[in-house]
This record gives structure tokens, sequence and C-alpha cells, in this order.
């Protein structure tokens, strides 16, 4: 249920999503691995748009590894039409380099090419972790995310989104998945591509047993990771119809559920949260936000309950 605290192995830093100017971005390759990697982060995915325009590029970034700090391959895909009208983007972390690419020369759509949950698909079964990219900037209808069964993860919070358009959300989306059984996980990002303020704003924080490509795909698989704009998650446990959360120095723990379900509470510096849940009888998920001082954010994947 909490398994990603408990999961052997520490917790690494990492930014899932990060364009370069192998596609639409302002900095090569070597320099956005080397910000990551001086920033404190222990990896990253470069994933640029894999587009005809731009060559259909996957970064080949493993030169720029260095003791400590490792990198995933990885693209934004792109086929077929959302309901309305608008490209796909999806993201794929983990894509082999030989992955075929679509029939998508630029960014719109058209006739002859597959649909976005069959291109979803394709790179789930290479091995890719895939996550439905920043719905709410996409105008990402319900419809759209539903029919999109190979993915692993909504994208809840995207940092270029959030600076570059202010619609950083997937939580709707989520949630609405969530409802309807689709058990899926979430994920905060950078979608960096360095001509505004909109880097290092949103990561993922894995546990595995070491930072390495492979370790850090299986443990993103298995949904033992929790994602942040700041804080720190320790712990989550539930016992005796209670949750306890421990953390970074917080101001705010709220639990969400099922529709309208949330209840919170506050404090200051607050590292321990306790909180009853009976107003969560009836939703067979929750998932946990903390806040601390300064507005920073952090999130749990959802816990299932019974």
């Amino acid at each position: 249920m909490t398994d990603f605290f408990t999961a052997p192995g520490r917790f690494f830093r990492g930014n899932l999503h990060t364009h370069s100017t192998l596609s639409d971005g302002a900095l090569e390759p070597a320099e956005v691995c080397r910000r990551y990697r001086d920033e404190g982060y222990d990896f990253m995915s470069l994933t640029d748009h894999f587009l005809g325009r731009y060559g259909f590029p996957i970064a080949e970034t493993t030169g720029f590894r260095t003791p400590g700090y490792t990198t995933i391959l990885g693209a934004e895909l792109h086929s077929g039409a959302q309901e309305n009208g608008d490209l796909w983007h999806i993201l794929a972390v983990g894509l082999p380099a030989d992955f075929e690419p679509p029939k998508t020369q630029e960014f719109f759509a058209t006739d002859d090419q597959e649909t976005g949950p069959q291109l979803a698909a394709r790179a789930a079964a290479a091995g890719a972790y895939v996550a439905v990219a920043h719905p709410q900037w996409s105008g990402l209808t319900l419809n759209d995310a539903l029919s999109l069964e190979a993915a692993h993860a909504v994208e809840t919070y995207n940092h270029g989104c959030a600076m570059g358009a202010d619609r950083p959300d997937g939580f709707h989306t989520l949630d609405l998945m969530l409802t309807e059984g689709r058990e899926l996980n979430l994920i905060a990002t950078d979608d960096a591509h360095f001509t505004e303020p909109d880097h290092f704003g949103g990561w993922v924080m894995v546990k595995a047993e070491e930072n390495d490509p492979d370790a850090l795909l299986a443990a993103l698989k298995a949904g033992t990771f929790y994602s942040s704009q700041g804080p720190d998650l320790r712990n989550i446990v539930i016992e005796d119809d209670k949750i306890v959360v421990e953390s970074s120095a917080i101001v705010s723990m709220i639990v969400q559920g099922r529709g309208c379900l949330a209840k919170a509470t506050h404090g200051l510096s607050m590292t321990r949260s306790e909180m009853d849940l009976d107003k969560f009888s009836a939703s067979p998920w929750i998932r946990v936000s903390v806040i601390d001082a300064a507005g920073r954010r952090a999130w749990s994947n959802p816990i299932w309950l019974g």
C-alpha cells in the first residue's frame, strides 16, 4: 500500500521531461545534462520531441553519465488527434534507441497516423515508462485519458506549463481516472526548454537499490516513488483507520479521495501529521499532499484501500 517507503534502496532525485536543441530546447544536450547534475539531481531523461521535423531524436546521453549521476533514454511522442483535434503528447522514458518512428512530421495530426493510444502501447511494449503529458495544457478530455490504456502515470505537475501557460495541472484528470478504477501513479516534471524559468521546479524521488537506468525504470513501474517541488516525504503508514505522514517541515497535510472527499490538518513546522480516515470509508483510494511554509508541495502516489 505504501511500499514506496519500505522498498529496499534509497531515494534518487530525477527529472523525467526535458528538451534540448535536438528539438525545441535552447541548450545542447550536454549542457542540459550538466545543469541537472550540478543542481543535485541523481538522474534525468532528455525527452525531445519525436517528430520528423527534428529527425525523430532519441538523445544519446549515455556519454554524459558520471559516477553518481545517470541518464535514461526517452522522448516525447506524438501521433494522432485528441478529441479537440490537437496532436497527442505522450511522455516515454526508457525507450530503446531504435524505437520505430510514427508518421508524424510536424506538430499537427494527419489521417494517416496511428492513434496516440496505439503509439503509447508500442512504447510500453518496447519497455518504456509511459505518462499522460500535461493534460490541462493539452485540453485533454476524460475520454482521451481513458483511451490511453498503456499509461503508467499522469503528469500532474508540469513546471514549464506552470511558468509559460499557467496550466500546470493534471490532478483532475488523475482523480477521474482513479475513480474509473484505473490504477495510475502521478509524476511531477519540469518539461524544461530553458527558454524561460521552466527548470528545477518539479521532480520525482524514486526509491531504488541503485542509481541505474534499469533499476530506476523498474522502480517507476512499481510505483516506489513520490513527487515534489521541495518538501520531503519520509514515511506514510495506515493503521487502525488512521494515516500517519512523516515529512520535512510542513504547514499543511491534505488527504484526497474520490469525488469531493478531502480533509486537511494545519500547523507550524509539522514533521509528523496524523488524521483519521473515517471520512474516506467510501473511497477506494486516497492520496496525500503536503505543503511547506513557502507554498511548495509534495505528493504521494495513490494508495488503494482495502
